[in-house]
């Protein structure tokens, strides 16, 4: 199965991108805000970054729950 890069549905506190994005490199996701963090403070690029970020990255598929048939 190849990985593929979502907003997280699971770790979320604006809008998943870090979440997802940590899940993906498979880090935590407080280092992941970290840096954001700086880029956002130091050059601003880190802002523009997550609203396209926000914009384009798909959010994670929602699992089914699997079906089960009684008899």
């Amino acid at each position: 199965m190849t990985k593929k890069l979502y907003k997280s549905r699971r770790d979320v506190k604006i809008d998943g991108v870090c979440g997802g994005l940590a899940e993906y490199l498979g880090v935590d996701p407080t280092f992941i805000r970290l840096i954001w963090a700086f880029f956002a403070i130091f050059g601003g690029s880190g802002i523009v970054l997550y609203i396209l970020c926000v914009l384009f990255m798909p959010r994670e598929p929602e699992i089914e729950p699997e079906k089960t048939f009684e008899n």
